[in-house]
């Protein structure tokens, strides 16, 4: 058995540090091996795979690209996307407790309605259902409903129909614990340390405006060593 775990992780331009953060902190806690690798839509476009229009309703550069993850994956065992704006204090090589060969993808079902308006990047903050289920879903990539995944059939449905993951019946959605998608300024804080995984949804220390939330000063330390050079934004 093959013990490196595929893990996939937006990527944007405008937010380099905040994947290279994502990355360094998943690999500081992981037990296994994992193999990192950054979705760059510029990539996938180059590589003829990614032919979307430009949707001026996108907040990142990988708001459809997340969803090339199980063919980059080659459709084979089970791989992980992630948003960048992640900081990761869990091992997610325990992600493994939660396979199930009966789901396509597991996810942290939220019920979130932010308040429409704009995040800390000037990005619209819209709300619909399932917000957040896709900026973490472990995907079983071999699964019949996520092999529905193709490049084609990316690059060709709405942003409501990938998002809402209606490419997968609904009993095959798996649940993950709110732990690993831990929505930073929305859920609360847990009693017994930090949770797996946190979501700086909204705006992270990587913007000036946006350093007082709930272990910034763990991000902007990683951030600092990883380029110390680092100023927010």
């Amino acid at each position: 058995m093959n013990d490196t775990l595929k893990i996939f992780i937006g990527w944007d331009s405008r937010e380099s540090i905040a994947y290279e953060v994502a990355k360094s902190t998943a690999l500081k806690n992981a037990s296994t091996p994992l193999d990192i690798q950054p979705i760059k839509l510029n990539d996938l476009v180059a590589r003829g795979l990614y032919s979307r229009d430009i949707d001026p309703l996108a907040s990142t550069e990988f708001t459809y690209s997340r969803f090339f993850t199980p063919h980059l994956a080659n459709f084979e065992g089970w791989a992980l996307f992630c948003d960048c704006d992640f900081l990761f204090f869990g091992d997610l090589a325990e992600l493994r407790d939660y396979q199930d060969p009966t789901k396509a993808v597991m996810c942290v079902k939220h019920d979130y309605r932010p308040k429409e308006g704009l995040k800390m990047d000037g990005k619209a903050q819209t709300s619909y259902p399932r917000k957040n289920w896709s900026s973490f879903m472990f995907f079983n990539c071999a699964h019949p409903s996520t092999r529905r995944l193709t490049a084609e059939l990316a690059n060709r449905e709405s942003g409501a129909y990938l998002h809402r993951m209606q490419w997968a019946e609904d009993d095959e959605i798996g649940d993950l614990p709110m732990e690993w998608n831990w929505l930073e300024g929305w859920n609360e804080k847990p009693a017994d340390g930090p949770p797996k995984a946190v979501h700086y949804t909204s705006g992270g220390p990587w913007f000036k405006d946006w350093q007082d939330v709930e272990y910034g000063d763990v991000w902007r330390q990683e951030a600092l060593r990883i380029a110390p050079d680092f100023r927010p934004m």
